[in-house]
């Protein structure tokens, strides 16, 4: 089960698509990704990768990656000129963040 469920979060497989070889359904194997988000297994298990790494000096903490994901805003942000914002419309966003 644990690995089909890595299997779809790591390759960017649609649950639905879940090959049958790994003996599970999609749809049980969602219920089961979703059962320990909630119980906060990947953070513990985040964590206790990040321990045995620190421990074994393997991991190198002199640099970090930060990741992102960037959604476009469909109708505008209201506050800077509400629906269909243009250039020089609307108050600047420093004014709105002072």
């Amino acid at each position: 089960m644990f690995t089909a469920v890595v299997y779809v979060l790591t390759s960017g497989c649609a649950w639905r698509h879940l090959p049958p070889t790994f003996g599970t359904s999609p749809a049980t194997a969602h219920r089961r990704f979703t059962l320990w988000t909630e119980a906060g297994l990947w953070s513990r298990l985040h964590g206790a990768v990040l321990e045995e790494l620190g421990a074994s000096g393997e991991a190198d903490w002199t640099s970090a990656i930060v990741d992102a994901a960037a959604v476009r805003a469909k109708r505008g942000d209201r506050r800077l000129g509400g629906k269909g914002h243009r250039r020089g419309q609307g108050k600047k966003l420093a004014e709105l963040t002072t």
